[in-house]
Protein backbone atom coordinates (compact mmCIF):
# COMPACT_ATOMS: atom_id res chain seq x y z
CA UNK A 1 0.00 0.00 0.00
CA UNK A 2 1.35 3.41 -0.99
CA UNK A 3 0.48 6.39 1.23
CA UNK A 4 1.59 9.98 0.59
CA UNK A 5 0.81 10.92 4.20
CA UNK A 6 3.14 8.21 5.48
CA UNK A 7 5.90 9.13 3.03
CA UNK A 8 5.67 12.80 4.04
CA UNK A 9 5.65 11.86 7.76
CA UNK A 10 2.29 13.57 8.23
CA UNK A 11 0.82 10.34 9.59
CA UNK A 12 2.84 7.33 10.73
CA UNK A 13 -0.03 5.39 12.30
CA UNK A 14 0.55 2.44 9.97
CA UNK A 15 3.84 1.52 11.61
CA UNK A 16 4.35 -1.61 9.47
CA UNK A 17 3.46 -0.04 6.13
CA UNK A 18 6.97 -0.52 4.74
CA UNK A 19 7.06 -4.19 5.80
CA UNK A 20 5.96 -6.68 3.10
CA UNK A 21 2.58 -8.09 4.03
CA UNK A 22 3.65 -11.74 4.07
CA UNK A 23 6.34 -10.78 6.58
CA UNK A 24 3.81 -8.86 8.69
CA UNK A 25 1.68 -11.99 9.01
CA UNK A 26 4.65 -14.24 9.73
CA UNK A 27 6.04 -11.97 12.45
CA UNK A 28 2.62 -11.55 14.10
CA UNK A 29 2.26 -15.34 14.20
CA UNK A 30 5.75 -15.66 15.67
CA UNK A 31 4.93 -13.02 18.28
CA UNK A 32 1.78 -14.69 19.54
CA UNK A 33 3.42 -18.12 19.36
CA UNK A 34 6.25 -16.94 21.60
CA UNK A 35 3.85 -15.44 24.17
CA UNK A 36 1.44 -18.36 24.49
CA UNK A 37 2.11 -21.90 25.74
CA UNK A 38 3.59 -24.51 23.41
CA UNK A 39 1.41 -27.28 22.04
CA UNK A 40 -1.31 -25.13 20.45
CA UNK A 41 -2.44 -26.39 17.03
CA UNK A 42 -2.34 -23.19 14.99
CA UNK A 43 -4.47 -22.71 11.91
CA UNK A 44 -3.32 -20.67 8.94
CA UNK A 45 -3.40 -16.92 9.74
CA UNK A 46 -6.38 -15.07 8.28
CA UNK A 47 -5.13 -12.29 6.02
CA UNK A 48 -6.83 -8.97 5.34
CA UNK A 49 -6.76 -6.52 2.45
CA UNK A 50 -4.10 -3.92 3.22
CA UNK A 51 -6.32 -1.02 2.19
CA UNK A 52 -10.03 -0.27 1.96
CA UNK A 53 -10.89 -2.46 4.97
CA UNK A 54 -11.80 -0.12 7.86
CA UNK A 55 -15.55 0.28 8.38
CA UNK A 56 -15.11 3.09 10.91
CA UNK A 57 -13.42 6.50 10.67
CA UNK A 58 -12.68 8.26 13.96
CA UNK A 59 -11.67 11.71 12.75
CA UNK A 60 -10.34 14.54 14.91
CA UNK A 61 -11.86 17.80 13.67
CA UNK A 62 -9.51 20.76 13.64
CA UNK A 63 -8.74 23.83 11.54
CA UNK A 64 -11.46 26.44 11.03
CA UNK A 65 -15.13 26.58 10.09
CA UNK A 66 -14.27 27.53 6.51
CA UNK A 67 -11.37 25.07 6.23
CA UNK A 68 -11.87 22.16 8.62
CA UNK A 69 -9.46 19.26 8.76
CA UNK A 70 -10.68 15.71 9.41
CA UNK A 71 -7.98 13.36 10.58
CA UNK A 72 -5.43 13.51 13.39
CA UNK A 73 -3.43 16.09 15.32
CA UNK A 74 0.32 16.49 14.82
CA UNK A 75 2.83 16.99 17.65
CA UNK A 76 1.99 20.70 17.65
CA UNK A 77 -1.73 19.90 18.12
CA UNK A 78 -2.49 21.10 14.60
CA UNK A 79 -4.88 19.23 12.33
CA UNK A 80 -3.65 16.82 9.65
CA UNK A 81 -6.35 16.18 7.05
CA UNK A 82 -6.75 12.47 6.24
CA UNK A 83 -10.00 12.45 4.30
CA UNK A 84 -8.28 10.36 1.62
CA UNK A 85 -6.89 7.74 4.04
CA UNK A 86 -6.57 4.51 2.07
CA UNK A 87 -7.53 2.31 5.01
CA UNK A 88 -11.20 3.33 4.90
CA UNK A 89 -13.90 1.59 2.90
CA UNK A 90 -14.60 3.48 -0.36
CA UNK A 91 -18.08 4.67 0.65
CA UNK A 92 -16.81 5.92 3.97
CA UNK A 93 -13.94 7.76 2.30
CA UNK A 94 -16.34 9.36 -0.18
CA UNK A 95 -18.54 10.66 2.65
CA UNK A 96 -15.82 12.64 4.41
CA UNK A 97 -15.60 15.59 1.98
CA UNK A 98 -19.40 15.90 2.18
CA UNK A 99 -19.19 15.97 5.97
CA UNK A 100 -16.43 18.58 5.83
CA UNK A 101 -18.80 20.73 3.79
CA UNK A 102 -21.49 20.19 6.41
CA UNK A 103 -19.11 21.46 9.11
CA UNK A 104 -18.76 24.72 7.16
CA UNK A 105 -22.45 25.07 6.29
CA UNK A 106 -23.63 24.42 9.86
CA UNK A 107 -20.90 26.72 11.25
CA UNK A 108 -19.51 24.04 13.56
CA UNK A 109 -16.39 25.50 15.16
CA UNK A 110 -13.67 22.84 15.36
CA UNK A 111 -12.36 22.29 18.88
CA UNK A 112 -8.90 23.76 19.41
CA UNK A 113 -6.97 21.63 21.89
CA UNK A 114 -4.33 24.18 23.02
CA UNK A 115 -6.87 26.96 23.71
CA UNK A 116 -9.67 24.58 24.80
CA UNK A 117 -12.11 26.51 22.62
CA UNK A 118 -14.51 25.39 19.94
CA UNK A 119 -17.31 22.85 19.78
CA UNK A 120 -16.89 19.98 17.30
CA UNK A 121 -14.28 17.52 18.59
CA UNK A 122 -14.70 14.42 16.46
CA UNK A 123 -16.63 12.89 13.60
CA UNK A 124 -17.19 9.15 13.94
CA UNK A 125 -18.46 7.54 10.75
CA UNK A 126 -19.31 3.85 10.27
CA UNK A 127 -20.16 2.11 6.99
CA UNK A 128 -22.21 -1.08 6.86
CA UNK A 129 -21.63 -3.91 4.36
CA UNK A 130 -24.66 -2.59 2.44
CA UNK A 131 -23.04 0.85 2.16
CA UNK A 132 -25.26 2.63 4.69
CA UNK A 133 -23.70 5.13 7.09
CA UNK A 134 -23.85 6.09 10.75
CA UNK A 135 -22.51 9.57 11.52
CA UNK A 136 -21.85 10.80 15.06
CA UNK A 137 -20.91 14.38 15.92
CA UNK A 138 -18.91 14.60 19.17
CA UNK A 139 -19.51 18.05 20.68
CA UNK A 140 -18.24 19.94 23.69
CA UNK A 141 -21.69 21.41 24.45
CA UNK A 142 -25.24 21.76 23.13
CA UNK A 143 -24.51 25.13 21.49
CA UNK A 144 -24.30 23.79 17.89
CA UNK A 145 -27.13 21.23 18.24
CA UNK A 146 -29.87 23.43 16.74
CA UNK A 147 -27.73 24.20 13.68
CA UNK A 148 -26.96 20.53 13.14
CA UNK A 149 -30.68 19.76 13.23
CA UNK A 150 -31.44 22.64 10.86
CA UNK A 151 -28.94 21.55 8.21
CA UNK A 152 -29.38 17.78 8.61
CA UNK A 153 -32.03 17.43 5.83
CA UNK A 154 -29.59 18.77 3.26
CA UNK A 155 -26.88 16.41 4.52
CA UNK A 156 -29.33 13.52 4.14
CA UNK A 157 -30.04 14.64 0.58
CA UNK A 158 -26.32 14.78 -0.21
CA UNK A 159 -25.69 11.47 1.56
CA UNK A 160 -28.78 9.34 0.83
CA UNK A 161 -26.96 6.38 2.36
CA UNK A 162 -26.99 8.14 5.76
CA UNK A 163 -29.20 5.96 7.98
CA UNK A 164 -28.28 6.96 11.53
CA UNK A 165 -27.08 10.36 12.78
CA UNK A 166 -26.50 11.34 16.38
CA UNK A 167 -24.73 13.83 18.61
CA UNK A 168 -22.49 12.75 21.46
CA UNK A 169 -21.48 15.17 24.21
CA UNK A 170 -17.95 15.13 25.60
CA UNK A 171 -17.56 18.33 27.67
CA UNK A 172 -14.29 17.37 29.37
CA UNK A 173 -10.84 18.34 28.13
CA UNK A 174 -9.46 14.82 28.19
CA UNK A 175 -8.08 12.29 25.74
CA UNK A 176 -11.42 10.47 25.76
CA UNK A 177 -13.09 10.10 22.39
CA UNK A 178 -16.72 10.36 23.48
CA UNK A 179 -18.99 10.97 26.46
CA UNK A 180 -21.89 9.09 28.00
CA UNK A 181 -24.76 11.20 26.61
CA UNK A 182 -26.03 10.58 23.07
CA UNK A 183 -28.86 12.34 21.23
CA UNK A 184 -30.35 10.58 18.21
CA UNK A 185 -31.14 12.84 15.24
CA UNK A 186 -32.77 10.35 12.87
CA UNK A 187 -35.75 8.03 12.96
CA UNK A 188 -33.49 5.04 12.45
CA UNK A 189 -31.67 3.94 15.60
CA UNK A 190 -29.42 1.17 14.27
CA UNK A 191 -27.03 0.43 11.44
CA UNK A 192 -27.34 -3.11 10.08
CA UNK A 193 -24.00 -4.91 9.93
CA UNK A 194 -24.69 -8.09 7.97
CA UNK A 195 -22.06 -10.73 8.76
CA UNK A 196 -22.21 -14.27 7.39
CA UNK A 197 -25.86 -13.71 6.48
CA UNK A 198 -26.74 -12.58 10.02
CA UNK A 199 -28.01 -9.03 10.57
CA UNK A 200 -26.31 -7.47 13.60
CA UNK A 201 -27.80 -4.16 14.74
CA UNK A 202 -25.33 -1.47 15.75
CA UNK A 203 -26.38 1.50 17.89
CA UNK A 204 -24.28 4.68 18.17
CA UNK A 205 -22.39 3.76 21.35
CA UNK A 206 -22.01 0.04 20.64
CA UNK A 207 -18.71 -1.64 19.73
CA UNK A 208 -18.17 -3.48 16.47
CA UNK A 209 -14.97 -4.80 14.93
CA UNK A 210 -13.49 -2.27 12.49
CA UNK A 211 -12.64 -4.90 9.86
CA UNK A 212 -15.90 -6.50 8.75
CA UNK A 213 -14.31 -9.08 6.45
CA UNK A 214 -11.97 -10.43 9.10
CA UNK A 215 -14.69 -10.21 11.77
CA UNK A 216 -16.78 -12.54 9.58
CA UNK A 217 -13.87 -14.99 9.43
CA UNK A 218 -13.49 -14.77 13.22
CA UNK A 219 -17.13 -15.68 13.78
CA UNK A 220 -16.95 -18.52 11.23
CA UNK A 221 -13.93 -20.03 12.97
CA UNK A 222 -15.56 -19.73 16.38
CA UNK A 223 -18.75 -21.33 15.07
CA UNK A 224 -16.84 -24.26 13.56
CA UNK A 225 -15.05 -25.00 16.83
CA UNK A 226 -18.23 -24.62 18.88
CA UNK A 227 -20.25 -26.88 16.59
CA UNK A 228 -17.48 -29.47 16.77
CA UNK A 229 -17.79 -29.48 20.58
CA UNK A 230 -21.62 -29.43 20.50
CA UNK A 231 -22.15 -27.78 23.93
CA UNK A 232 -25.68 -27.56 25.27
CA UNK A 233 -25.06 -24.42 27.36
CA UNK A 234 -22.95 -21.41 26.34
CA UNK A 235 -22.16 -18.05 27.93
CA UNK A 236 -20.88 -15.19 25.81
CA UNK A 237 -19.26 -12.76 28.24
CA UNK A 238 -18.45 -9.25 26.94
CA UNK A 239 -20.93 -10.14 24.19
CA UNK A 240 -21.25 -6.64 22.68
CA UNK A 241 -23.98 -6.62 20.03
CA UNK A 242 -24.06 -10.42 20.14
CA UNK A 243 -21.74 -11.47 17.32
CA UNK A 244 -20.37 -14.62 18.94
CA UNK A 245 -23.58 -15.54 20.76
CA UNK A 246 -25.80 -15.27 17.69
CA UNK A 247 -23.35 -17.29 15.60
CA UNK A 248 -23.12 -19.92 18.36
CA UNK A 249 -26.89 -20.34 18.73
CA UNK A 250 -28.31 -23.65 17.53
CA UNK A 251 -31.35 -25.87 18.21
CA UNK A 252 -31.11 -27.44 21.65
CA UNK A 253 -28.34 -25.06 22.74
CA UNK A 254 -28.97 -22.45 25.46
CA UNK A 255 -26.89 -19.34 24.74
CA UNK A 256 -26.68 -16.39 27.14
CA UNK A 257 -24.91 -13.12 26.34
CA UNK A 258 -23.72 -10.67 29.03
CA UNK A 259 -22.60 -7.11 28.29
CA UNK A 260 -22.27 -3.94 30.39
CA UNK A 261 -23.64 -1.68 27.63
CA UNK A 262 -27.42 -1.58 27.66
CA UNK A 263 -27.39 -0.19 24.10
CA UNK A 264 -25.45 -3.22 22.91
CA UNK A 265 -27.85 -5.57 24.72
CA UNK A 266 -30.82 -3.85 23.06
CA UNK A 267 -29.12 -4.35 19.70
CA UNK A 268 -28.39 -8.02 20.39
CA UNK A 269 -31.98 -8.69 21.45
CA UNK A 270 -33.30 -7.04 18.29
CA UNK A 271 -30.93 -9.07 16.11
CA UNK A 272 -31.95 -12.31 17.84
CA UNK A 273 -35.64 -11.51 17.46
CA UNK A 274 -35.37 -10.71 13.75
CA UNK A 275 -33.25 -13.79 13.03
CA UNK A 276 -35.48 -16.08 15.09
CA UNK A 277 -32.43 -17.14 17.08
CA UNK A 278 -32.83 -18.71 20.52
CA UNK A 279 -30.39 -16.63 22.59
CA UNK A 280 -30.83 -14.58 25.74
CA UNK A 281 -29.06 -11.29 26.45
CA UNK A 282 -28.75 -9.54 29.79
CA UNK A 283 -27.00 -6.31 30.81
CA UNK A 284 -24.34 -6.72 33.45
CA UNK A 285 -20.67 -6.99 34.35
CA UNK A 286 -19.09 -10.16 32.97
CA UNK A 287 -17.04 -10.95 36.08
CA UNK A 288 -19.90 -10.23 38.50
CA UNK A 289 -22.22 -12.44 36.44
CA UNK A 290 -19.81 -15.38 36.59
CA UNK A 291 -19.05 -14.97 40.29
CA UNK A 292 -22.78 -15.00 41.07
CA UNK A 293 -23.14 -18.49 39.59
CA UNK A 294 -21.92 -21.68 41.18
CA UNK A 295 -22.62 -23.80 38.11
CA UNK A 296 -20.80 -23.06 34.88
CA UNK A 297 -22.02 -23.77 31.33
CA UNK A 298 -20.38 -26.27 29.03
CA UNK A 299 -18.56 -23.51 27.16
CA UNK A 300 -17.71 -19.88 27.99
CA UNK A 301 -16.83 -17.35 25.29
CA UNK A 302 -14.85 -14.28 26.39
CA UNK A 303 -14.05 -11.32 24.14
CA UNK A 304 -12.72 -8.67 26.53
CA UNK A 305 -11.18 -5.25 25.87
CA UNK A 306 -7.38 -4.94 25.62
CA UNK A 307 -6.86 -5.25 29.37
CA UNK A 308 -8.10 -8.86 29.28
CA UNK A 309 -10.48 -10.63 31.67
CA UNK A 310 -8.33 -10.12 34.77
CA UNK A 311 -7.52 -12.33 37.78
CA UNK A 312 -11.04 -12.61 39.24
CA UNK A 313 -12.70 -14.00 36.14
CA UNK A 314 -9.63 -16.05 35.24
CA UNK A 315 -9.71 -17.61 38.71
CA UNK A 316 -13.41 -18.37 38.46
CA UNK A 317 -13.00 -20.02 35.06
CA UNK A 318 -10.05 -22.03 36.33
CA UNK A 319 -12.01 -23.55 39.21
CA UNK A 320 -15.35 -23.73 37.40
CA UNK A 321 -16.80 -26.79 35.77
CA UNK A 322 -16.73 -25.27 32.28
CA UNK A 323 -15.27 -27.84 29.93
CA UNK A 324 -14.15 -25.30 27.35
CA UNK A 325 -13.33 -21.60 27.08
CA UNK A 326 -13.17 -19.78 23.76
CA UNK A 327 -11.03 -16.65 24.19
CA UNK A 328 -10.94 -13.92 21.53
CA UNK A 329 -8.25 -11.35 22.27
CA UNK A 330 -6.92 -8.17 20.67
CA UNK A 331 -3.93 -8.11 23.06
CA UNK A 332 -1.73 -11.18 23.23
CA UNK A 333 0.10 -9.87 26.31
CA UNK A 334 -3.04 -9.72 28.46
CA UNK A 335 -4.17 -13.02 26.92
CA UNK A 336 -0.94 -14.67 28.03
CA UNK A 337 -1.41 -13.36 31.59
CA UNK A 338 -4.98 -14.62 31.70
CA UNK A 339 -4.03 -18.07 30.37
CA UNK A 340 -1.31 -18.36 33.03
CA UNK A 341 -4.01 -17.74 35.66
CA UNK A 342 -6.06 -20.68 34.34
CA UNK A 343 -3.66 -23.66 34.67
CA UNK A 344 -6.47 -26.22 34.72
CA UNK A 345 -7.48 -25.17 31.20
CA UNK A 346 -5.14 -26.12 28.35
CA UNK A 347 -5.04 -24.05 25.14
CA UNK A 348 -5.32 -26.58 22.32
CA UNK A 349 -6.28 -24.65 19.18
CA UNK A 350 -5.50 -21.17 17.98
CA UNK A 351 -5.80 -18.88 15.01
CA UNK A 352 -4.45 -15.43 14.30
CA UNK A 353 -6.74 -13.08 12.41
CA UNK A 354 -5.14 -9.94 10.99
CA UNK A 355 -7.82 -7.45 11.97
CA UNK A 356 -5.31 -4.58 11.79
CA UNK A 357 -2.95 -4.89 8.78
CA UNK A 358 -0.02 -2.46 8.60
CA UNK A 359 0.01 -2.18 12.41
CA UNK A 360 1.45 -4.45 15.08
CA UNK A 361 -1.99 -5.34 16.48
CA UNK A 362 -4.04 -8.42 15.64
CA UNK A 363 -6.90 -10.60 16.91
CA UNK A 364 -6.23 -14.12 18.15
CA UNK A 365 -8.78 -16.84 18.88
CA UNK A 366 -7.79 -19.62 21.31
CA UNK A 367 -9.75 -22.66 22.44
CA UNK A 368 -9.04 -23.93 25.96
CA UNK A 369 -10.04 -27.40 27.19
CA UNK A 370 -10.24 -28.87 30.67
CA UNK A 371 -8.49 -32.20 31.16
CA UNK A 372 -11.77 -34.07 31.70
CA UNK A 373 -13.22 -32.63 28.48
CA UNK A 374 -10.09 -33.56 26.56
CA UNK A 375 -10.28 -37.14 27.85
CA UNK A 376 -13.92 -37.38 26.78
CA UNK A 377 -13.06 -36.14 23.27
CA UNK A 378 -10.25 -38.66 22.96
Amino acid sequence: MQCDHFDAHRCRSCTLLEVPYARQLREKQEHVGALLPAGIAWGEPVASPQEGFRNKAKMVVSGSISQPTLGILDRHQLGVDLRDCGLHLPGLQASLPVLAGFVTRAALTPYDVPSRRGELKHLIVTESPAGELMVRFVLRSEEPLARIRKHLPRLQAELPQLRVASVNFQPEHKAILEGDREVLLTGHETLTMTVNGLDLHLRPQSFFQTNTEVAAALYRQATAWIDDLAPTTVWDLYCGVGGFALHAAAPGRLVTGIELSREAIASARLSAHEAGVDAEFEPGDATAYALAHEQAPDLVIVNPPRRGIGPELSGWLDRSGAGHVLYSSCNADSLARDLAAMPSLTPTRGRLLDMFPNADHYEVLVLLERAAAMATRQ
